[in-house]
């Protein structure tokens, strides 16, 4: 039986995305089973795999973990990306819930018209430059540029890397105004296992397309139309 940890999700980012950077980060080899119809959801539901009858959910360790931010504390933790105490630990929390809030405004918007996708383009470009870089440009202008906490690698940089590079994907010159935010993808996206992640033919997942949205539409039965903030 395999030890690897085993993923449960769509093939395509979502809120697993996430988890997968998370689990490359600490250098982690991990299994995937993607769904890709309504029966592989039910069976997962009926077995009683998904206590809030909800994905991602990942075995490890012998659980079945569901809830994201849950499944995200707990790699962070086993694998020191978490910080060295309570403080720094406080600081991860801090951070990676910020990062969340930008993540947010993007994670539906394969979801919206087309209509609506330019809105919510503009919305997420003007959050990331006026509240959320901004925060972080401070951090590392307060605390050292090399990484957000501590002086180490964390859970916190790592989120920090993916949220860039998803609203680089929404405007490609997001960070001309940010020069610390720039070095700082520079150097975390150089760390061996980010780079790999970084590299084609991971597991790392594309921008969502139809196919994506479709399939998670079927699979959930998801018959209503997303709205932009």
């Amino acid at each position: 039986m395999s030890t690897k940890p085993k993923l449960y999700y769509f093939a395509g980012r979502g809120k697993m995305e996430s988890i997968r950077w998370l689990l490359a980060a600490a250098g982690v080899e991990f299994e995937e089973e993607f769904l890709e119809t309504r029966d592989q959801y039910e069976k997962l539901l009926q077995d009683g795999s998904l206590l809030f009858q909800q994905v991602p959910m990942v075995e490890i360790d012998g659980m079945k973990m569901v809830q994201t931010r849950a499944i995200l504390s707990y790699i962070a933790a086993k694998y020191n990306l978490y910080g060295k105490d309570l403080k720094e630990r406080a600081l991860i929390d801090m951070y990676v819930g910020g990062t969340d809030d930008l993540m947010g405004f993007i994670l539906m918007f394969p979801f919206l018209s087309a209509e609506d996708k330019e809105k919510q383009r503009a919305i997420i470009v003007q959050k990331a430059t006026s509240r959320y870089f901004p925060a972080y440009v401070k951090v590392l202008k307060d605390h050292g540029p090399d990484f957000l906490v501590g002086n180490n690698f964390s859970w916190a940089d790592v989120h920090l890397l993916e949220a860039i590079l998803m609203v680089e994907e929404k405007k490609a010159d997001v960070l001309s105004g940010f020069p610390q935010l720039q070095a700082f993808k520079v150097r975390i996206s150089s760390i061996p296992t980010i780079k790999k992640f970084l590299e084609p033919g991971s597991q790392r997942k594309p921008v969502p397309d139809d196919k994506y949205v479709e399939t998670v539409r079927r699979v959930l039965r998801m018959y209503y139309d997303v709205k932009a903030n």
